[in-house]
């Protein structure tokens, strides 16, 4: 088992009940471990919720995390994963002043070469959309931040385990 610190996606499956974030959140506040990254949405079955959490430290902490993650009663099962075992995304939105999009042509080009869109567009400021994995999305605000960012904000990580997390059988059960 390795003792080095590294990212870990934690998928947690729960029922969703009201205060559970809280105790989740706790749990990694007692050890002092920063949660890099967080989201809760509704998971592949019906009445279930996913929580996918992004944490640095070693292998032996993160199995003890998970073994009081799973103490808790609304949580069906947690995994945990390594940045290879997972296919993610991350999302971001930029606010820009308007005048910078038509006087600014290398704006424009950023926004071609990073696969970036634009959501909206008006008098005062347009907004750029980007989905990418977290290195494509530091590279563009650090290119935007050259112009001047309005406001910038970025979601959690969104993720899906390369191999099957054999949760389905789990799942369906669950459910009857």
């Amino acid at each position: 088992m390795s003792a080095e610190k590294q990212l870990y996606t934690v998928s947690v499956y729960t029922e969703n009940n009201i205060g559970l974030l809280n105790r989740i959140s706790a749990i990694f506040q007692r050890r002092h471990i920063n949660i890099e990254s967080l989201n809760t949405s509704p998971s592949e079955i019906e009445s279930v919720s996913r929580f996918t959490i992004v944490i640095n430290m070693t292998e032996d902490n993160i199995k003890k995390i998970i073994g009081q993650i799973e103490k808790q009663v609304e949580v069906i099962k947690a995994y945990y994963h390594t940045e290879d075992e997972i296919i993610y995304q991350e999302s971001c939105i930029f606010k820009m002043r308007s005048a910078l999009l038509f006087d600014e042509r290398q704006i424009q080009n950023i926004i071609k070469e990073s696969n970036a869109r634009i959501v909206t567009v008006n008098r005062e400021f347009f907004v750029i959309e980007k989905s990418g994995r977290k290195e494509e999305i530091e590279l563009l605000h650090r290119e935007l931040s050259a112009f001047g960012i309005m406001q910038f904000t970025r979601s959690g990580r969104i993720a899906v385990s390369k191999e099957e997390m054999k949760i389905s059988t789990m799942l369906e059960a669950f459910q009857h």
